[in-house]
């Protein structure tokens, strides 16, 4: 059974950090791509990261230069360290793995982050 398992939300100032992880299970081919998401309550899901296996990395231009993406293989985990943060960056930040061939695409259940005084 696949199983995608978000950590490290919670409650933070504004200007603080917090560091997502994610670590998936089950899955037999390594993804192509791992991925966070975000859903800010009445919004629609946005993008907001991704790690590629070939080493790239891509970044809403929303966190560009305070977020930090990352893949540990060994350990069949992404990462999503988050400086700066602010207000607007609250949400429920979801990890999703997906890959071409075989095709699937897999979501985590997600892991609320709040930026509050």
């Amino acid at each position: 059974q696949v199983q995608l398992v978000e950590s490290g939300g919670g409650l933070v100032q504004p200007g603080g950090s917090l560091r997502l992880s994610c670590v998936t299970s089950g899955i037999i081919v390594r993804p192509n791509a791992m991925l966070w998401y975000r859903q800010a309550p009445g919004k629609q899901r946005e993008f907001v990261a991704s790690a590629i296996r070939d080493g790239s990395t891509n970044y809403a231009d929303s966190v560009k230069g305070r977020f930090t993406i990352s893949r540990d293989n060994a350990k069949n985990t992404v990462y999503l360290q988050m400086h700066s943060l602010k207000p607007e960056d609250t949400a429920v930040y979801y990890c999703n793995a997906n890959n071409i061939w075989p095709w699937y695409d897999y979501w985590g259940q997600g892991t609320q982050v709040t930026v509050s005084s």
